[in-house]
């Protein structure tokens, strides 16, 4: 019975498979715009570095091979963990750098550079958007404390501590602790050109079975206006969502506030707002974060539910939950997080097919609300298990822009056109010059999109066939240039450019030039 209900699910996927990549010839399942996202995780060095080191050569060139591998996968937003446990993977006055860059935490490294500067340029500098993950209440791993730095919090401020199961906690109860988390956010977004502050899912801990969480009596200080701990206890979390994402916009408006929480809300036996689900855990029940309540009042710019599930799995289906997070992501970004390293490394035997996670992209691709996705984790990832990693780079064959970010209280101009706007012949290929509009002069483009049709004409600027290459986010350049070596000769080609802002939003095309091209050189032709 299990072998041919096996067999049934192994059949259907292969079939949506083809399906979908029948669609997808025939631009069906294309978007011009999708988050493609990786989570690059630290705690532990899951992902990056894979030793702690405090050499700078060696730091800086295992993330430069990071990113080369994720360009090849069409990967165009980096989410990087900053801030494992209270420590820090760059300079800060509120936390000592963190051991799991180093090696030892309070250890800089040698030569000193500054890791979050160099990580943010050279992302940049491949086109894509980084975005800066914290863990905002988690003080340590373990109970190791002889480990931590002289500066680390646990020292600077034990009274806002809580032990709980095998780790230290920053107290969710305490406006101390509120306001020295939105001092790290503003910290991170006044210094650095980040394109996203990022929180995952852990807000209170997940429960230790057998032990309660020490803040009762905070609860009867701090809490006596609330009905139970719990609506207590998700207030407490609110209230940092809430004054987070308030610092952000006071230091830079056009920089989102994006959360991945847990996959499920809430069981609909619970609520009967909740999905159709079995789950042991809630991020509302367990976590006490109220996601819904964040989306519904426009404190968080994207929501990222960790859908770590297979499709059909039965306590908490990757479909329904897909739909279910569709529904209610209204005036929110809808990205999906991924589970590949599950992928043939999981009892269940659906991570042991090939298809199971671009079945899960495709679906996400198909549904209306969902703009991405987002795969957890970078390791898992690169080691191509059952070729997932090639299958992504099939979905992700053409560029992608990341989606428009709209808050309704931003806004930013578009860019004009640009100028001296040129193509000329370049060794082979063809070579791009233009420069900024004058207009543009003290806000300069984020990035350009350079597109290039076949033939003497403008086609479909929302065809992604069309781009030819994202520029790299130059901050202070004043002339820019891309070389395309891929043209064929004789063959007669359009060029176009569009600039991006800040909230991705393209700008005013630029003049049209059509060229063939020749065995040697090129001819104008408009």
């Amino acid at each position: 019975m299990l072998q041919s209900s096996l067999h049934k699910t192994a059949l259907l996927s292969c079939l949506f498979v083809l399906i979908t990549s029948s669609m997808c010839s025939q631009d069906q399942l294309i978007p011009k715009r999708e988050f493609r996202g990786v989570w690059v995780a630290t705690v532990k060095n899951i992902d990056y570095p894979d030793r702690p080191t405090a050499n700078a050569t060696a730091l800086q060139e295992q993330w430069r091979l990071l990113l080369r591998k994720f360009k090849e996968t069409g990967i165009n937003a980096v989410i990087m963990q900053i801030r494992p446990a209270s420590d820090a993977f760059y300079p800060s006055k509120l936390a000592p750098w963190s051991r799991f860059l180093t090696g030892k935490e309070g250890e800089a490294p040698i030569p000193y550079f500054d890791p979050l500067e160099f990580m943010i340029e050279e992302t940049h500098q491949q086109g894509m958007e980084f975005h800066a993950w914290l863990n905002p209440y988690r003080a340590t791993t373990d109970l190791d404390t002889a480990i931590l730095a002289s500066n680390h919090i646990f020292y600077q401020h034990p009274e806002w501590i809580i032990k709980y199961g095998k780790r230290y906690y920053l107290n969710p109860a305490l406006p101390e602790v509120r306001d020295h988390l939105a001092e790290i956010v503003s910290e991170i977004v006044t210094n650095y050109k980040v394109d996203a502050i990022h929180f995952d899912d852990y807000f209170y801990p997940y429960k230790v079975k057998g032990e309660s969480f020490p803040d009762s009596l905070e609860y009867q200080t701090l809490g006596p206006q609330f009905d139970n701990i719990g609506d207590w206890r998700r207030h407490n979390v609110d209230q940092l969502i809430q004054q987070v994402g308030t610092q952000i916009k006071a230091v830079k408006p056009y920089i989102k506030f994006g959360i991945s929480p847990f996959g499920v809300w809430r069981n609909v036996e619970d609520d009967p707002g909740g999905s159709k689900t079995r789950a042991g855990a809630t991020c509302y029940d367990d976590l006490y974060a109220d996601v819904l309540k964040w989306m519904r009042r426009d404190w968080i710019d994207y929501v990222a539910p960790q859908l770590y599930w297979h499709i059909g799995y039965e306590p908490a289906d990757h479909a329904i939950l897909l739909d279910w997070w569709s529904a209610r992501a209204r005036n929110t970004q809808l990205y999906i997080g991924h589970a590949v390293y599950k992928v043939a490394d999981n009892k269940e035997e659906a991570w042991h097919l090939p298809s199971e996670i671009p079945l899960q992209v495709s679906r996400a691709r198909l549904n209306f609300n969902t703009q991405g996705s987002i795969f957890y984790n970078t390791n898992t990832l690169l080691k191509n298990r059952l070729g997932v990693r090639d299958s992504l780079r099939q979905q992700f064959a053409y560029p992608a822009l990341v989606p428009e970010f709209t808050p309704s209280e931003v806004s930013i101009k578009r860019h004009d056109s640009p100028r001296h706007y040129k193509v000329r012949s370049r060794k082979g290929g063809v070579r791009i010059k233009w420069r900024p509009s004058r207009t543009d002069k003290n806000t300069p483009p984020k990035y350009y999109v350079v597109y290039r049709f076949d033939g003497p004409q403008v086609g479909n600027y929302e065809d992604p066939r069309n781009i030819l290459a994202v520029t790299p986010f130059w901050e202070d350049e004043r002339t820019f240039k891309y070389y395309d070596y891929s043209t064929k000769a004789n063959k007669v080609y359009t060029y176009a450019i569009k600039p991006v802002n800040e909230l991705n939003q393209e700008g005013k095309v630029s003049d049209i030039h059509t060229i063939r091209r020749k065995r040697k050189g090129l001819k104008r032709l408009k």
